[in-house]
């Protein structure tokens, strides 16, 4: 979609009929993009993206808005006494809002006469603006973050996140507004486009921008009928504290299984291999004391384990070489090895199963 004549931008009203005359209205692009979806104006930024002015951020509308926002999310992410950053504060009109609640309010703003707007009401406001990771805001790290229909404005938003991420605590948590592209769309809005604004959200596209970068969404919901709101967190590191420890546990009790063995001249083998076996001979350090591995893959036979260098024989190959005591590594066919161990090799082999916390033997 070609939009045609549209205003160069949104602010800055020509205001001399020397302004009149050089002021032309531009054609715009809309364009989409194939990897995330993301729908976008194909053309350079205004030049004040990097500030933030609000014809309406003092009406009764939208104080009552923001106060209600400013509750739920103050409440469902526990920031009584917490440290709140909004990114893009403009004047500081928002920041007001936050008066009454138990926080310690902060501000980032680029243009300087907002900053000084805001510093004279006495709100905690300092210059700068967040466009990378590299960025790094006075008085970070902060416990959470606002930006308000801001992030549409930028030409690198997932740089905007990046920022913000970095200058929150580990538990930081964020809440954050774009425009509805789906109610640009459902109300055939084309007089809702407009260059300032060079991304488009729809519930998929800023799910993901947000998530790329960082964030996991705790809530997300249309408010004021045409903006989406989200109540976010830093997506904490995947804990993997438990599988380290039941390696080294995994580790001493199977090596603890084998010596028992190898100590009075008996003998183990393994049967799988398969990944899991794979891994957990050489993992382990268990290898050497192993005799071999049985697999019924044919093409995995007479071949050698990665790292661990134990062969790989076909089950006849127990009738050669005869062992005590057989470790079953292969999960999802325990019960079917173990009967066959019984039937083709007797009762006389030991046989034990590793499990995903343990090395359980099987009683006759």
């Amino acid at each position: 979609m070609v939009c045609p004549n549209m205003p160069r931008a949104a602010q800055n009203f020509p205001s001399t009929s020397a302004e009149l005359l050089s002021d032309t209205g531009i054609d715009l692009r809309l364009h989409q993009c194939d990897f995330c979806g993301l729908v976008q104006f194909g053309c350079e930024t205004v030049s004040y993206y990097r500030e933030v002015i609000r014809a309406g951020g003092e009406t009764s509308t939208m104080r009552e808005l923001r106060q209600q926002q400013y509750g739920e999310f103050i409440e469902s992410c526990d920031l009584y006494g917490k440290k709140i950053l909004e990114v893009g504060c403009g004047c500081g009109e928002f920041l007001e809002f936050l008066k009454p609640f138990n926080v310690v309010p902060y501000g980032i703003e680029h243009k300087v006469e907002s900053v000084m707007k805001a510093q004279a009401l006495g709100l905690n406001v300092r210059q700068g603006y967040i466009d990378s990771e590299a960025c790094t805001v006075d008085d970070a790290p902060f416990d959470a973050f606002l930006s308000f229909n801001f992030l549409e404005h930028q030409p690198d938003p997932n740089g905007m996140l990046k920022g913000i991420f970095r200058n929150l605590t580990a538990e930081g948590c964020g809440l954050i507004t774009v425009p509805s592209f789906e109610y640009i769309i459902e109300n055939h809005g084309f007089y809702e486009l407009i260059r300032d604004h060079l991304a488009y959200f729809t519930k998929e596209t800023f799910t993901f921008v947000l998530n790329q970068n960082g964030f996991e969404i705790a809530e997300l919901k249309i408010v004021n009928g045409d903006t989406w709101a989200a109540i976010v967190r830093k997506r904490r590191p995947t804990d993997i504290g438990q599988m380290k420890e039941n390696f080294a546990r995994l580790s001493t009790t199977l090596n603890r299984y084998v010596d028992s063995y190898c100590e009075s001249g008996k003998k183990v083998a393994v049967w799988g291999a398969s990944h899991q076996g794979l891994t957990a001979i050489a993992t382990s350090g268990v290898g050497p004391k192993i005799s071999y591995i049985i697999d019924s893959a044919v093409f995995k036979q007479n071949k050698f384990a990665p790292a661990s260098h134990v062969k790989i024989c076909s089950p006849k190959h127990f009738f050669v070489e005869p062992v005590d005591a057989i470790i079953i590594m292969a999960p999802g066919y325990t019960n079917e090895i173990s009967n066959l161990i019984r039937r083709e090799f007797g009762t006389a082999v030991d046989i034990a199963v590793l499990k995903s916390k343990t090395l359980e033997k099987l009683e006759i």
